[in-house]
């Protein structure tokens, strides 16, 4: 299947935190969408990797995605190397996407950054045809998007872009709830984390609200670029 958008997120639930609400704009607009979780997420104090498997289903019902799988790396511990860039390769020349957003370049979680340089680090390489890849004996057609943009997560980052959320920030909400063992729900019982507390939760609806603010919209998603944006016609910012 080709996507207009791939999503290519180190944890399951970061995708839904940070531009879930881009997604379902994009997928109300008819466009493709789908997510790409590098690993389960099995190293997160409360849940287990089977429950993030679950509460990702749920979600990406939620979300209405065209796809979503997972590359089953190891959580904490995968590396920007030339077998991981080879399975994100793998992934970004299986959907052939037009636009990819990641995770951050730097934020409060290793992982995050590590991330965000694997898969820029990745979708360069995918479109050189002298690094050949193959699934289930099929040899893969080399491809790079034309545009890779991060998204802000923890850490505040000044963005390059925001996108208006605002007719989809609920459902934004019900994507994150999903993840019922992740953050706050005082049905669920286990030790309290850094992001299950309902301070936490209220902050992902502030960032919104701020980023919202800044482009004269009630919410929005914010996300960075290391090459400069352009557009055809100057009408087209706000």
């Amino acid at each position: 299947m080709k996507l207009d958008i791939l999503v290519i997120a180190v944890h399951p639930d970061d995708a839904e935190l940070c531009c879930s609400g881009t997604i379902l704009k994009h997928i109300a607009l008819g466009k493709k969408v789908g997510i790409v979780d590098l690993t389960r997420g099995e190293l997160g104090t409360r849940g287990t990797a089977e429950t993030r498997d679950e509460e990702a289903a749920d979600s990406a019902k939620i979300l209405g995605l065209h796809v979503r799988e997972n590359l089953r790396m190891r959580d904490g511990f995968f590396q920007n190397d030339e077998f991981h860039r080879l399975e994100v390769i793998k992934a970004i020349r299986k959907y052939q996407p037009e636009i990819i957003l990641s995770n951050a370049l730097e934020d409060r979680h290793p992982d995050h950054g590590r991330a965000g340089d694997l898969v820029y680090d990745s979708v360069f390489l995918s479109g050189l045809p002298k690094i050949e890849t193959s699934v289930d004996g099929v040899k893969q057609e080399v491809h790079r998007p034309r545009l890779l943009l991060q998204y802000i997560q923890d850490r505040y980052l000044k963005p390059d872009i925001i996108v208006d959320i605002s007719d989809h920030m609920d459902k934004k909400i019900e994507s994150i709830k999903a993840f019922k063992t992740q953050f706050y729900n005082p049905d669920v019982d286990g030790l309290q984390t850094y992001i299950s507390s309902p301070e936490f939760f209220e902050s992902v609806i502030g960032r919104s609200r701020e980023f919202g603010k800044s482009i004269g919209a009630t919410f929005g998603e914010g996300f960075t670029s290391r090459k400069l944006l352009g557009v055809d016609s100057l009408f087209d910012l706000r």
